[in-house]
């Protein structure tokens, strides 16, 4: 997933031919994940499907479908403000798997946006299916794909009997158990900024995930403008507002991952409001002249 990965373990085999085992198990896991849902690999099933023109049902397998139905959830709930359909103006802004930097065209824009919209992807449960009502839609899940990467090696783990875990890919987080201290794991909330690796709160993890998103880090400047990879699919630009990250903590790593980018889409008001009508667990951190302030909702 163009990405990095880390996991701990707190166990008593020290078998070494066992931990080559579960590391073996896990980078296969990965990469099954990987060629089922990265836009990096034109091999890929989503690949694949966004090639595919066909406006008849598609079969895809059950990861796929599970990731597809969880995310088009969360546009129903967010109101389109999280969509996957977004790939389009992904990549023309230039943050797909081709890179380019400069701004596109608002005939360009124009144009992707009449592509998008999660209400032209059809599901079926029964079969497993997938269906366009645009031949030139395509789907993206880079919002939400790592969490559900998380949670499936998560699982794998406890189905190993290894209760007390941590796995971490690309920042999305998922907590089992204890540390070796036998306490909760703790992670650490960054400052949202892009110079310094400084920490802004700390966090302890119950048996639950946390997924934060962020303009600080993925973006370019091009004419003395900021632009964020995090673009707005009701707009088909990149976010403008001083809300600068996004913690989102929840039992499933993938819908903190969807939620921590539907909010870092919607901004500091409009984003609270969805916060505090979902009753979710949220961090958010907003810029304030030279400094941040901070913003919690059901945050212990």
């Amino acid at each position: 997933m163009g990405t990095s990965y880390h996991i701990t373990l707190i166990t008593t085999q020290k078998n070494q031919d066992k931990q080559s085992a579960l590391q073996l198990d896990i980078d296969n896991l990965l990469k099954d994940i990987n060629h089922k849902m990265s836009t990096y690999q034109s091999d890929s099933e989503i690949s694949q499907f966004n090639a595919n023109p066909s406006l008849e049902w598609i079969p895809i397998s059950q990861d796929f479908y599970d990731v597809v139905d969880s995310a088009l959830l969360i546009s129903n709930l967010s109101r389109g403000y999280f969509d996957i359909t977004i790939s389009p103006l992904v990549n023309l802004w230039g943050f797909g798997p081709k890179i380019k930097i400069n701004t596109p065209k608002n005939d360009d824009i124009k144009e992707a946006m009449s592509h998008i919209g999660y209400q032209k992807l059809g599901t079926q449960k029964e079969t497993n299916s997938l269906k366009k009502t645009d031949p030139l839609l395509t789907i993206d899940l880079s919002s939400i794909a790592k969490g559900y990467a998380v949670d499936k090696v998560s699982d794998y783990l406890s189905s190993k009997s290894i209760a007390n875990h941590l796995v971490e890919i690309g920042g999305e987080v998922k907590a089992k158990g204890k540390n070796l201290s036998n306490k909760k794991w703790r992670i650490a909330i960054e400052n949202p900024d892009a110079d310094s690796r400084a920490v802004n709160s700390l966090l302890e993890l119950d048996n639950t995930a946390v997924a934060t998103s962020g303009d600080y880090r993925n973006y370019y400047v091009e004419n003395n403008e900021r632009q964020s990879h995090i673009i707005d699919p009701k707009t088909g630009y990149p976010i403008k507002h001083k809300l600068a990250s996004v913690t989102v903590v929840n039992p499933s790593t993938m819908l903190a991952d969807a939620w921590a980018t539907t909010l870092m889409v919607l901004g500091e008001a409009k984003g609270k409001e969805l916060v505090i009508e979902q009753g979710l667990s949220v961090q958010m951190i907003i810029r304030n002249g030279n400094g941040f302030t901070t913003w919690k909702n059901k945050m212990h």
